[in-house]
């Protein structure tokens, strides 16, 4: 599977994707994200039931706290 991810060309092994097993495989499971998909933001208790298609656009932001 081939995505653009923080507007990078990355390839996958994998034949499909959820928003959860994309962090998982980015190494970002658990940790504060933002995720946008095809410009269009994705609430984190919709992660394990969104689907991620072939070519699809992927904006992650991790959040960091501060001071």
């Amino acid at each position: 599977m081939n995505l653009v991810i923080n507007g990078s060309s990355r390839a996958f092994d994998a034949a499909a994707f959820t928003v959860t097993s994309l962090l998982e495989a980015l190494g970002l499971a658990g940790k504060p994200v933002v995720v946008e998909l095809d410009r269009e933001p994705v609430f984190p208790a919709d992660y394990a039931t969104t689907e991620v298609k072939e070519g699809a656009n992927v904006e992650i932001v991790t959040i960091a706290a501060g001071g």
